[in-house]
Protein backbone atom coordinates (compact mmCIF):
# COMPACT_ATOMS: atom_id res chain seq x y z
CA UNK A 1 0.00 0.00 0.00
CA UNK A 2 1.66 3.49 -1.10
CA UNK A 3 1.19 6.81 0.26
CA UNK A 4 1.85 9.54 2.38
CA UNK A 5 0.64 9.11 6.37
CA UNK A 6 1.26 12.28 8.57
CA UNK A 7 0.39 14.11 11.52
CA UNK A 8 1.81 17.67 11.49
CA UNK A 9 0.54 20.21 14.14
CA UNK A 10 1.77 24.09 13.92
CA UNK A 11 0.49 26.44 16.08
CA UNK A 12 1.01 29.89 14.37
CA UNK A 13 1.41 32.95 16.23
CA UNK A 14 1.63 36.47 14.38
CA UNK A 15 1.12 40.48 15.51
CA UNK A 16 -0.73 43.44 14.11
CA UNK A 17 2.36 46.02 12.67
CA UNK A 18 3.44 48.03 15.86
CA UNK A 19 0.95 45.54 18.12
CA UNK A 20 -1.55 47.89 17.75
CA UNK A 21 -5.22 46.83 18.63
CA UNK A 22 -6.54 46.92 15.56
CA UNK A 23 -8.48 43.87 15.07
CA UNK A 24 -12.03 44.75 16.20
CA UNK A 25 -14.46 42.81 17.96
CA UNK A 26 -17.60 44.15 15.23
CA UNK A 27 -15.13 42.10 12.58
CA UNK A 28 -13.08 39.61 14.19
CA UNK A 29 -15.21 36.46 13.62
CA UNK A 30 -15.18 37.72 10.00
CA UNK A 31 -11.69 37.97 9.75
CA UNK A 32 -11.24 34.60 11.36
CA UNK A 33 -13.39 32.90 8.78
CA UNK A 34 -11.80 34.46 5.85
CA UNK A 35 -8.32 33.08 7.15
CA UNK A 36 -9.65 29.50 7.46
CA UNK A 37 -10.79 29.89 3.88
CA UNK A 38 -7.69 30.69 3.19
CA UNK A 39 -5.71 28.04 4.76
CA UNK A 40 -8.26 25.38 3.31
CA UNK A 41 -7.72 26.93 -0.16
CA UNK A 42 -4.17 25.96 0.44
CA UNK A 43 -5.46 22.21 1.22
CA UNK A 44 -4.24 22.36 4.98
CA UNK A 45 -6.61 21.89 7.94
CA UNK A 46 -7.67 25.26 10.69
CA UNK A 47 -8.09 23.45 13.78
CA UNK A 48 -8.75 26.63 15.78
CA UNK A 49 -8.15 30.36 15.33
CA UNK A 50 -8.94 33.23 17.82
CA UNK A 51 -6.82 36.28 18.96
CA UNK A 52 -6.83 39.27 20.84
CA UNK A 53 -6.57 43.16 19.06
CA UNK A 54 -2.92 43.45 18.33
CA UNK A 55 -2.36 39.15 17.44
CA UNK A 56 -3.80 36.29 16.34
CA UNK A 57 -3.33 32.38 16.97
CA UNK A 58 -3.92 29.94 14.04
CA UNK A 59 -3.77 25.82 15.07
CA UNK A 60 -3.13 24.17 11.98
CA UNK A 61 -2.90 20.36 10.53
CA UNK A 62 -0.48 20.81 7.66
CA UNK A 63 0.46 18.16 4.99
CA UNK A 64 4.00 17.18 4.43
CA UNK A 65 3.85 19.29 0.96
CA UNK A 66 3.09 22.49 3.17
CA UNK A 67 5.80 25.32 3.18
CA UNK A 68 4.75 27.01 6.30
CA UNK A 69 6.14 30.50 5.33
CA UNK A 70 4.60 30.44 1.98
CA UNK A 71 0.99 29.62 3.59
CA UNK A 72 1.66 32.46 6.53
CA UNK A 73 2.83 35.01 3.66
CA UNK A 74 -0.23 34.31 1.62
CA UNK A 75 -2.44 34.91 5.25
CA UNK A 76 -1.13 38.10 6.07
CA UNK A 77 -1.26 39.68 2.39
CA UNK A 78 -4.54 38.06 1.57
CA UNK A 79 -5.90 39.44 5.00
CA UNK A 80 -4.00 42.80 4.80
CA UNK A 81 -5.83 43.59 1.27
CA UNK A 82 -9.24 42.05 2.69
CA UNK A 83 -9.09 44.20 6.53
CA UNK A 84 -8.01 47.44 4.16
CA UNK A 85 -10.66 46.88 1.51
CA UNK A 86 -13.44 45.96 3.50
CA UNK A 87 -12.73 47.92 6.72
CA UNK A 88 -11.46 50.85 5.36
CA UNK A 89 -8.33 50.44 7.19
CA UNK A 90 -4.78 51.39 7.48
CA UNK A 91 -3.85 47.45 8.35
CA UNK A 92 -0.67 45.39 8.09
CA UNK A 93 0.75 42.28 10.13
CA UNK A 94 3.97 42.56 11.46
CA UNK A 95 6.89 41.21 9.52
CA UNK A 96 7.52 37.56 11.17
CA UNK A 97 5.84 34.60 13.24
CA UNK A 98 6.21 32.21 15.17
CA UNK A 99 5.35 28.86 14.58
CA UNK A 100 5.33 26.09 17.00
CA UNK A 101 4.87 22.33 16.35
CA UNK A 102 3.00 20.13 18.72
CA UNK A 103 2.26 15.99 18.95
CA UNK A 104 -1.27 14.96 18.64
CA UNK A 105 -1.45 14.31 22.24
CA UNK A 106 -1.43 17.79 22.61
CA UNK A 107 -3.90 18.57 20.25
CA UNK A 108 -6.86 19.30 22.72
CA UNK A 109 -4.43 21.18 24.93
CA UNK A 110 -3.97 23.41 21.92
CA UNK A 111 -6.93 23.99 20.84
CA UNK A 112 -8.48 24.71 24.32
CA UNK A 113 -5.01 27.64 24.45
CA UNK A 114 -5.87 28.91 21.11
CA UNK A 115 -9.69 29.07 22.04
CA UNK A 116 -9.73 30.89 25.27
CA UNK A 117 -7.12 33.71 24.33
CA UNK A 118 -9.63 36.42 25.78
CA UNK A 119 -9.48 34.62 29.37
CA UNK A 120 -5.84 33.82 28.81
CA UNK A 121 -4.72 37.42 28.45
CA UNK A 122 -6.71 38.63 31.55
CA UNK A 123 -3.14 37.43 33.51
CA UNK A 124 -0.35 37.40 30.83
CA UNK A 125 0.55 40.05 28.32
CA UNK A 126 1.09 39.59 24.54
CA UNK A 127 4.92 39.30 25.71
CA UNK A 128 5.01 37.36 28.23
CA UNK A 129 3.41 34.63 26.61
CA UNK A 130 5.67 35.17 23.12
CA UNK A 131 8.50 34.77 25.43
CA UNK A 132 7.20 32.04 27.06
CA UNK A 133 6.90 30.29 23.95
CA UNK A 134 10.55 30.47 23.13
CA UNK A 135 11.31 29.17 26.01
CA UNK A 136 9.33 26.40 26.44
CA UNK A 137 10.41 25.45 22.58
CA UNK A 138 13.99 26.31 23.54
CA UNK A 139 14.24 28.82 20.45
CA UNK A 140 16.93 31.18 20.52
CA UNK A 141 16.26 34.49 19.86
CA UNK A 142 18.10 37.51 19.67
CA UNK A 143 15.81 40.46 21.14
CA UNK A 144 16.25 43.06 18.61
CA UNK A 145 14.90 40.28 16.08
CA UNK A 146 11.27 40.32 18.13
CA UNK A 147 8.61 41.80 17.21
CA UNK A 148 8.95 45.67 18.71
CA UNK A 149 7.30 45.31 21.77
CA UNK A 150 5.39 48.34 23.13
CA UNK A 151 6.00 49.98 26.24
Amino acid sequence: MAGTFSQIYIHLVFAVQDRASMIQPAWEEELYKYTTGIVQNNKQKMLAINGMPDHIHLFLNIRPSCCIADLVREIKKSTNEWINKKHFAKFKWQEGYGAFSHGHGSVSNVISYVMNQKEHHRRQTFQEEYLGFLKKFDIPHQDEYLFRWIK
